[in-house]
């Protein structure tokens, strides 16, 4: 049997000790960006991706060890415990075969066949399985005994039976075929429950809809589950294909079942009897449990796929380009409770506030631009932050006619998901205690626009809006694999520990929430840090805090240039012995290129730094601090196109990719409503994952290819030569997976949810005709 770190090693392809060390290094308390980006040499090179998975394997592992160790404790207890037993659950390699295989010594409540054990019928249902010849009205006579509860013959076959029906189900190897068959030769059915056809109009593609196991995407389970807990669908797991005939005599799976245990109909006395065990056993216990196990299995592979959807759309949006240090007004848009405007300078800092009525039913649109253009001359504002919630597309008009006014302006349209969840949190009343909570919001769109990443941490990642069906998805999970995102991030970028918020702190390697308050707190009382070693005198950050963080904390300005980069202090002598072999000065190695590249890493490597520090040390001298981040770039909106009903097939527009799922992506256009490129409409070759062709952030270029004005769902294409209207030749169809809801739900964050198959499908399943 391999042991953890060897079976972790074959399924990432590496070496043992590369697994090893890794296992060891996070085990002392280092963080999976530490590891990767420092301890090179120690773990071969393995990346964060490689990492985050080891991570994750190792403690599904461990949590397997545990419990093979409780089972195996378990049944020694019982004094069941044999060396074949102990053979089986050592070899079982999933927390599934584990289950299987103690069913039978798993304590339960009193069962029909632990009372029939009780009352001595245990040898009658051993005889008639191992001798069919046995007549089961003869041998059962001879077990009738009224003291025990048994009354007749027909009580004491029917405790056989039971007893039997037991045995056939706990049989974890024929229980673990069974499932396998179930799973590639079955399907799921869903209907809708009587009268519920008004109240789950959301659900309607599924009121008659089936589907095998293995073809089902994730967010089709997941929509058909939310259909069954909302008491609108019934789903039945189907074990056979094709289940519209029933079979004349036993199934597949009964005759499977019967063979495992030797039973066949060959006219012996007890044939029959048996053979009706069997049927029973099947249709009574194991479909039932098989029916749970592939609920399970298919909810467990739904909600994994959503979760890696959402961690990817948070990590594309965490590192989408920041506009920079640019004084910027944010606008949080309103109909009745008006435009609320927030000004902020170059580092976030709030200057001016203000709130005004350009829209229904006040309509005081000159004021609120003499308002606009007051601050905006007044703060010196570049850029113009418009948060894309309700009245966004009436304030975006608001700021065009701002522009005309002013033309250094620049306005962008930026996702508000979340933004009332900060204006709201404990953190935004300590950050700006003395503004009102309506205004917050403003002053969150106007920082994400400059710094995404560092407004964003401030903001539970379930609460930005780029998930799939995340309401539905277990909390433990979701949030682990979110938090691993953000950490690895912001620890990607770095962080100037002069200007970084607390929550911002909280996610750099080695520093949680308590010591990022003290590192904010010696700041504020002693000044800006001048160098990284002066952080050691923060209280409660030790030598192995400094460790983990110091090389992702950065220090513009301060006593050493190399403070400003991604060199961690422990490699400092490795750049000494640089500036020795190049004879010249710190200042002007930084950036010298052609220096840098004329150097022979192999000549820098010692017992400490091996040949990958050094390489990573060269490249970030020549380019010090350089942020991972695209340049930044914003997406133009149509003049005239305000709102679906202006939209028209074959219109090509620019827009902004809010969304990727697994069928599509959702963009942007600047109508209230996204639009949907199915991923059949992404590239003139296959794709297999919409993330390799677009990410959330990117400004692209779409056509309009169906409108449907009542159900405000926008069909749109990346490949500007499609014709508008058009359907594959394949006339396939499929289920609208999108319940109908806002574009946006802000604070929620729910994701838009909809529709697999080919994009004449999507548009089909979204009403779109021809």
């Amino acid at each position: 049997m391999l042991s953890i770190h060897e079976r972790i090693a074959e399924e990432l392809g590496v070496r043992d000790r590369q697994v090893h060390a890794a296992v060891e290094l996070l085990d002392g308390g280092a963080t999976v960006p530490f590891i990767a980006r420092y301890r090179k040499e120690v773990t071969g090179s393995l990346d964060d991706a490689q990492l985050r998975t080891l991570e994750e394997r190792l403690r599904y592992l461990r949590e397997l060890e545990d419990r093979r160790t409780a089972i195996l404790e378990s049944i020694r207890e019982q004094g069941k415990l044999t060396d074949e037993l102990t053979a089986r659950i050592m070899a079982a390699d999933s927390k599934a075969r584990l289950e299987d295989i103690y069913l039978p010594y798993k304590p339960k409540r009193r069962t029909k066949a632990q009372i029939a054990r009780e009352a001595g019928l245990q040898p009658l249902a051993d005889l008639l399985l191992a001798d069919p010849s046995r007549d089961p009205q003869t041998e059962a006579a001879g077990f009738v005994d009224t003291e025990k509860g048994v009354a007749d013959p027909a009580a004491a076959l029917d405790g056989a039976r039971a007893i039997l029906i037991e045995q056939f189900t706990e049989d974890a190897d024929l229980i673990g075929t069974l499932r396998e068959r179930m799973w590639t030769a079955g399907r799921i059915a869903a209907k809708v429950r009587e009268g519920k056809q008004e109240a789950g109009a959301k659900f309607a593609d599924y009121f008659d809809w089936s589907e095998p196991y293995t073809k089902l995407p994730s967010h089709r389970i997941l929509a058909m589950f939310r259909g069954e807990k909302e008491e609108i669908l019934e789903l039945t797991m189907l074990a056979e294909d094709a289940p519209e005939q029933a079979p004349a005599g036993p199934s597949d799976y009964e005759r499977t079942i019967a063979g495992h245990f030797r039973i066949a109909d060959r006219g012996r006395a007890a044939d029959r009897w048996l053979l009706d065990t069997v049927r029973l056993a099947w249709r009574a216990r194991i479909l039932i449990k098989l029916d749970i196990d592939l609920r399970m299995r298919l909810r467990q592979a739904a909600e994994e796929e959503a979760v890696r959807v959402f961690a990817a759309n948070l990590r594309d949006l965490l590192l989408a380009a920041p506009a920079g240090t640019r004084p910027t007004m944010g606008l949080d848009p309103g109909f009745r409770t008006g435009v609320k405007v927030a000004v902020v300078d170059g580092t976030g800092k709030v200057v001016a506030t203000e709130t005004i009525y350009p829209h229904q039913p006040q309509q005081r649109w000159d004021e609120a631009l003499a308002v606009l253009a007051r601050l905006a001359e007044r703060h010196g504002v570049e850029l113009i932050a418009i948060g894309n919630g309700t009245a966004s597309r009436e304030t975006d008009k608001l700021a065009a006619d701002l522009i005309k006014l002013n033309p250094g302006l620049t306005k962008i349209v930026v996702s508000e998901a979340g933004a009332s969840v900060y204006s709201a949190s404990a953190y935004a009343s300590h950050e700006l205690p003395g503004l009102d909570v309506s205004l917050r919001g403003a002053v969150s769109i106007a920082r994400r626009l400059q710094d995404p990443l560092a407004e964003l941490v401030k903001i539970d990642p379930k609460s930005i809006g780029v998930g799939q069906y995340q309401h539905d998805l277990p909390e433990s999970m979701l949030s682990r694999s979110l938090d691993a995102v953000v950490e690895d991030c912001v620890n990607a970028v770095g962080v100037d520990v002069n200007t970084a918020s607390a929550p911002l702190l909280t996610r750099v390697s080695g520093i949680g929430e308590g010591l990022a308050a003290q590192i904010v707190a010696h700041r504020d009382g002693n000044g800006p840090f001048r160098t990284r070693r002066a952080l050691k005198d923060v209280s409660r950050l030790g030598p192995k805090a400094f460790e983990q963080c110091a090389g992702f904390l950065r220090i513009p300005g301060g006593d050493d240039p190399l403070d400003s980069s991604a060199v961690h202090p422990e490699a400092y002598p490795v750049v000494r012995r640089i500036l020795k072999a190049t004879g010249g000065n710190l200042a002007k190695l930084i950036g010298n290129t052609g220096t840098l590249r004329k150097l022979d890493p192999k000549s820098f490597v010692d017992e400490s730094f091996g040949l990958p520090t050094v390489t990573d040390i060269l490249a970030e001298l020549e380019k010090p601090g350089r942020d991972p981040r695209p340049a930044f770039k914003t997406a133009t909106f149509a003049e005239g196109v305000h709102k679906v009903e202006d939209l028209r097939p074959g219109m090509v527009l620019e827009g902004v990719v809010t969304n990727v799922a697994a069928f599509g992506a959702f963009v942007d256009v600047g109508v209230h409503q996204d639009g949907l490129v199915h991923v059949s409409a992404m590239s003139r070759s296959f794709v297999k994952d919409p993330r390799d062709v677009v990410k959330p952030g990117d400004v692209v270029r779409v056509k309009v290819l169906d409108v449907d004005v009542p159900r405000k769902r926008i069909g749109l294409s990346l490949r500007l030569d499609d014709e508008p209207g058009a359907r594959d030749a394949g006339g396939r169809s499929g289920p609208r997976d999108r319940p109908r809801q806002p574009r946006q739900e802000r604070g929620g964050g729910t994701a838009k949810e909809a529709a697999g198959g080919s994009m004449a499908d999507a548009l089909r399943r979204a009403g779109f005709k021809k």
